[in-house]
């Protein structure tokens, strides 16, 4: 049974565990509010045998106080329980439910982030994580319990006068069927309403990541014309949602009241033909008002689950996605990195990478260059295992990086990508990401052989600037000289290098690649660039064009060759010398 209720609901075993503990609680706490009924009953008899025998009415006044006292002291108790089952539990849950989903993000490969959109992600990990808080502290237990209560209640009317029982719930499952049958409209409404919600979302979060380029393009009006659009469709969309469940749970509830009516008919004429008490018939029109209460709920919990069941579908979608594993404990002799008859696509029948075999070597510089849209990207995060190869095999030290666990395989390797990411936080503490426990003066010895103590001590707060998301403050250069101190930090055996000095100006790139020089030392290093000149000192060279090899070999030898090296650099030198008019 847990195991079921953590697959229907996407819980932890402990939420599974405390969901149970929650509908006992819930189904105790309905069924104790018949107690009043009870107590006002036997007072009333009571008082009417006491008045009877013509005894003072007032001579028990205490026993009926007392009576009254211990009933709510009895329901505070089972109430107090119910909400820690409830709220406290749910709290618990909530915390384990996005630690897990972080948790299984973590171990996802790149190809997941790249088939899912980021607000998509976000959605489920903030709005859909805050609606099942909702649903799990104020919806699905009470509705579970609800369901059993009236049960228990039904079958004790039922006892007792199955004429007035019937008159009470006949209502119910008429009202429970109607509410039901329009699944399919809610989950439809609901489908169209998150998918509204999504687009606008993309669209503020894409405004706010090419708000320069809308500026530079003069296309603010355009944007806000499509803006408007959105959440216009999405308000629309928003109501029709409500409307549907609205219209259905309203309708179910007003025709539930339609019991109260026939409870009232059926006990007036089963008095007046002497087959039920005056105050028998009150006790049931009391049970049936305080039973319509937690009916009103369920109805309108059953629609509630059903916009539950859309978003534990999403989240569970994230959950049951295959991790990348491995094992956690891998000490090579070597870190030579070997391709070995590598396929790759992001998309089926799409291969970015073919047959691509190559080694690159410890202590060695390994350059990958080629045509853009060659796979030379692919391959060196192939090597860092971001994707796994969907043919042959990738090597580190002659093990399979497939069997290793990433996060142990990413301990040996230290990158500086073309797209630099940063953190919203200090100088420093963006840098010592390389190695957490590093020294302030680590931090600073590798800040100036990256050259970018210059412009870091320019900074208001020099090493303790904040410098924004992503870096925001500073220029691209500066924000991958960054990264580069970050990798000297680190001093991985395997270096991964991908347009390291693309956003450097020439003075700079020379005194980087000066530092890089020291970095690569005894260190397999694959490296990727457009400039000729950036490679000309490397030990191989590895053309990819169209996703192959198309020649491999020193740069000697290649220019020798000819080919597509040979023309590539051809054709920068004779770049070098054009100009403007």
């Amino acid at each position: 049974m847990i195991r079921k209720l953590q697959h229907i609901f996407a819980l932890s075993e402990q939420g599974a565990k405390d969901l149970i503990k929650a509908v006992i609680w819930c189904f105790v706490c309905n069924i104790s509010l018949m107690l009043p009924i009870g107590v006002v009953m036997w007072v009333m008899m009571h008082l009417l045998d006491v008045m009877g025998n013509g005894g003072d009415p007032m001579s028990h006044f205490w026993i009926y106080t007392i009576g009254g006292l211990i009933v709510l002291a009895l329901l505070f108790i089972l109430h107090y329980f119910q909400y820690a089952s409830l709220y406290l539990a749910t709290y618990k849950e909530s915390a384990s439910r996005r630690i897990s989903l972080a948790e299984t993000l973590r171990k996802l490969p790149l190809s997941f982030f790249g088939n899912r959109d980021l607000s998509d992600l976000t959605s489920t990990m903030i709005a859909d994580c805050s609606a099942l808080d909702q649903m799990f502290s104020h919806y699905i237990p009470q509705l579970i319990a609800s369901i059993f209560s009236t049960i228990v209640i039904g079958v004790f009317m039922f006892i007792s006068d199955w004429r007035m029982a019937l008159a009470v719930l006949w209502v119910l499952p008429v009202a429970v069927l109607f509410t039901a049958g329009s699944k399919k409209l809610q989950d439809a409404f609901g489908t169209k309403n998150i998918l509204t919600k999504r687009a606008v979302s993309e669209h503020i979060q894409e405004g706010l990541e090419t708000i320069r380029d809308i500026k530079a393009c003069n296309l603010q009006e355009t944007y806000m014309k499509d803006l408007d659009e959105k959440l216009s469709t999405m308000e629309r969309s928003s109501i029709h949602s409500e409307l549907a469940t609205g219209v259905f749970v309203c309708s179910a509830q007003a025709f539930l009241r339609i019991g109260l009516a026939t409870t009232v008919l059926t006990g007036a004429a089963l008095i007046l033909s002497g087959e039920l008490s005056f105050l028998f018939f009150l006790g049931f029109l009391f049970a049936a008002a305080r039973l319509y209460d937690p009916l009103d709920m369920v109805l309108q919990n059953i629609a509630a689950t059903f916009s539950a069941k859309l978003k534990i579908e999403r989240m569970r979608a994230i959950q049951e996605q295959p991790v990348q594993e491995g094992i956690e404990q891998f000490n090579p002799k070597n870190y030579d990195i070997t391709f070995d008859h590598v396929q790759f696509s992001y998309h089926d029948g799409e291969d970015v990478l073919d047959d691509v075999s190559f080694i690159a070597k410890q202590g060695e510089v390994t350059a990958l260059i080629g045509p853009s849209g060659g796979g030379k990207s692919t391959a060196c995060k192939l090597a860092a295992r971001f994707w796994d190869v969907t043919g042959g095999k990738i090597t580190l030290g002659g093990v399979d990086i497939s069997t290793i666990d990433p996060e142990t395989l990413l301990k040996h390797y230290a990158m500086v990508f073309q797209d630099v990411v940063l953190f919203h936080d200090t100088v420093m503490e963006n840098i010592r990401l390389g190695r957490r426990n590093a020294t302030d003066e680590e931090v600073l010895a590798v800040a100036k052989a990256a050259q970018c103590d210059g412009f870091i001590r320019r900074l208001p707060q020099g090493y303790q600037t904040i410098i924004g998301e992503n870096g925001s403050t500073l220029s691209g250069g500066e924000r991958q000289r960054i990264s580069i101190a970050r990798a000297l930090l680190k001093d991985a055996p395997v270096i991964l290098l991908d347009e390291a000095t693309a956003s450097l100006d020439v003075e700079n790139e020379s005194a980087v690649q000066s530092a890089l020089s020291q970095l690569v030392k005894n260190k397999t290093v694959l490296i990727i660039a457009h400039r000729m000149r950036t490679v000309a000192g490397a030990d191989r060279i590895i053309v990819l064009d169209g996703g192959k090899v198309a020649q491999q070999g020193s740069p000697d030898k290649l220019m020798k060759q000819g080919g597509l090296y040979r023309h590539m650099v051809e054709l920068q030198q004779e770049s070098s010398v054009w100009t403007l008019g």
